[in-house]
């Protein structure tokens, strides 16, 4: 009776942990994920064995693409597409930079400095004027002037443009309810690709140049500013709207008195992120004939030249910061101790015009246009000697610790070489499996199959072994960042002191555009896949801490009271109350860490990263169209299935009701 009593007994408890199993969602997924598995895979071995992507299965696009990009160069000059549609935007565009840039000369460097001192006293105060007026200086006096103000004309131009197309598009979204959902996926893929990936759809139609280069910048730019504008509209405060309604506004009153209005700090913030991105691929864009201190970026790392790249990326730095804070003063809405009604009125904005205007004129009648020659400090000489000191004694042969490229040399031997080997040792089919199975259990079957497919679609391209060793470089540049920023997230969380003097550390770094990150690390590590990984690392790690130090801050006090009166100690507190409530934050701090960091890692092509980053380069100086469209759309879909395998569950819900 006992044997039966006890046996019956353990039946049910069986029976209700089975269905305890099979009511969790993500085992639910799993297996039913496992059976298609064990039904697909042996089909697919059994018609393409080996472990490398199926040769049949590749598409060689090399031949089509290499006679569409003949047919375009050769028809780029008479064609009627290219005469009548092209040509007049790639004219315009070459017409408002000259205008732009001419105007900025006019005023010359007093006029010019002045001018942006009085509009950052307009908008944020003393402090920040006089931050934006030693910053065009600093520009002058490291005798990168004229480059200056030709990133700045081409800045401006590309900027005026991305904030009218992107508040367009934001505005038809924010109306349009079926405009959004059709929009949305649009402009979640554009945030994902990297810069690199917009520049070989325009040097194909426009040539290599300044108008390639705009419109490059704006396709990169723009879609910050719609999807802030779409959210702005559609999130105003509906109490306001009604009562706007029960006032018999007409639909475009509503919009002029109390959309538009209630999103002002939304439409500002994307006039911000649009600036930021835009300045970030003009230097970028320098690769295709952008000029001004991105190509003088780009020619000094060429060349391995620290010390001009240095004087170069000096002043993207300061023309970084200086929009930074003004733009994001205007979008806070928070003035200057001491503000007055003089400053913030329309007579303020005169004033300022009128002191603008005086002090170019008086420069222009003291003939003093240009900054001048005797006023420029040389830094590319000494920073070119303390490289040399550094390559002397940090390169290499320090005691015990090892130099610089020790270190360099070891991450590769030790991590990058077997990370590429086993990804490009593993089957094809078996890659699969695990994007889809990851993405399955952040995500939806949606979510798997995109991923699925965007993987699929890079061994289709026949690019499949150069995009495993991009994957190598980014898992291993992910998993630095993530251990770096998760511990300082952490400390910086807990200790109000270390978040402190963070700030004005990952304030800066966050402004700092992709290209300036690869000057330190060149002269540290040299060239390689190391010094690609660490420049990736270093751009990545200011978004994971500040994700990561916000997530546990935001953790209910209520919970975290609980288990402090329960006794916890400072470590189980972290350990089961803060990071599990704090999850959605921190998968939400993996995906962009993976994110941005694949955008570093392709351009650290330019240093020595190799792979799909390589092939873009490659490309792009070689003429190669062909092969650099192929590596450029198998960094969208790498960039897609990465996004797709680390993007919160949560992060999609809160997108779906917005």
């Amino acid at each position: 009776m006992a044997t039966a009593t006890t046996t019956t007994g353990a039946g049910p408890g069986a029976r209700d942990g089975l269905s305890a199993l099979l009511r969790n969602r993500a085992l639910g997924k799993l297996l039913l994920f496992a059976v298609f598995a064990a039904v697909l895979v042996p089909l697919a071995l059994t018609r393409w064995s080996g472990t490398a992507w199926p040769g049949a299965l590749t598409v060689d696009l090399s031949e089509p693409l290499g006679h569409a990009s003949d047919w375009i160069i050769d028809n780029r000059d008479s064609h009627p597409l290219f005469t009548y549609f092209f040509g007049y935007i790639s004219n315009g565009v070459v017409l408002s930079v000259r205008g732009v840039y001419l105007l900025l000369l006019g005023a010359g460097w007093a006029g010019v400095t002045a001018a942006a001192g009085l509009i950052a006293w307009r908008v944020a105060g003393v402090r920040l004027a006089l931050t934006a007026a030693v910053s065009f200086a600093v520009c002058g006096l490291l005798g990168m002037w004229v480059p200056t103000m030709q990133t700045l004309a081409l800045m401006v131009v590309a900027v005026t443009v991305s904030v009218a197309l992107g508040a367009v598009l934001g505005l038809a979204a924010g109306l349009s309810d079926r405009l959004y959902r059709a929009l949305r996926p649009l402009l979640d893929t554009m945030q994902v690709l990297p810069a690199f990936a917009y520049l070989l759809p325009v040097v194909l139609i426009f040539g290599i140049g300044v108008p390639a280069a705009v419109l490059a910048t704006v396709v990169y730019a723009a879609p910050p500013m719609a999807r802030l504008t779409a959210l702005g509209l559609r999130n105003a405060d509906g109490g306001v709207m009604e009562a706007v309604s029960s006032l018999g506004a007409t639909a475009r009153q509503r919009l002029l008195s109390a959309r538009l209005p209630l999103a002002r700090k939304q439409l500002l913030l994307g006039l911000n992120q649009t600036i930021m991105m835009a300045l970030s691929m003009a230097v970028i864009a320098s690769v295709i004939g952008a000029g001004g201190l991105g190509d003088r970026v780009y020619q000094a790392l060429a060349s391995v030249d620290v010390g001009a790249a240095l004087a170069a990326g000096l002043p993207i730095v300061l023309l970084a910061v200086v929009l930074d804070r003004v733009t994001a003063a205007a979008g806070s809405g928070l003035d200057a101790p001491g503000t007055s009604r003089f400053r913030t009125g329309w007579l303020g904005w005169a004033i300022a015009l009128a002191a603008a205007v005086v002090v170019a004129v008086a420069g222009r009648l003291a003939g003093r246009l240009d900054w001048p020659e005797s006023w420029t400090v040389n830094i590319a000489e000494p920073v070119n000697t303390a490289v040399d000191w550094m390559t002397a004694h940090l390169y290499s042969g320090v005691p015990v610790i090892g130099g610089t490229a020790d270190w360099a040399g070891h991450f590769t031997t030790w991590i990058l070489d077997p990370m590429r080997g086993g990804l490009q040792a593993l089957p094809w089919w078996s890659v699969l499996l695990i994007v889809a199975a990851l993405a399955l259990l952040i995500g939806t079957w949606q979510t798997a199959l995109t991923a699925v497919l965007a993987m699929s679609a890079i061994g289709v391209l026949g690019v499949w072994k150069p995009s495993l060793d991009t994957l190598s470089q980014v898992l291993a540049a992910v998993a630095v960042t993530l251990v770096i920023g998760f511990a300082t997230g952490i400390a910086a969380a807990r200790n109000a002191r270390i978040e402190a003097l963070l700030r004005p550390v990952l304030d800066v770094f966050q402004t700092l555009p992709q290209f300036v990150y690869l000057i330190p690390v060149v002269a540290l590590f040299g060239v390689g896949r190391a010094p690609a990984v660490a420049a990736a690392v270093v751009y990545a790690l200011p978004a994971v801490v500040r994700i990561t130090t916000q997530g546990l801050r935001d953790v209910d006090p209520s919970a975290m009271e609980s288990a402090r009166s329960l006794g916890a100690t400072s470590g189980q507190q972290l350990r089961q109350v803060q990071l599990p409530l704090a999850g959605p934050a921190l998968r939400l701090a993996l995906n962009q860490g993976v994110v941005l960091v694949l955008a570093v890692v392709i351009i650290g092509g330019l240093v020595g990263g190799g792979a799909l980053g390589y092939e873009v380069v490659f490309g792009l100086a070689q003429g190669d169209l062909a092969a650099g469209l192929v590596a450029g759309a198998a960094i969208v879909c790498l960039g897609l299935m990465l996004d797709r395998v680390t993007q919160p569950t949560e992060r999609r819900g809160n997108r779906k009701g917005a």
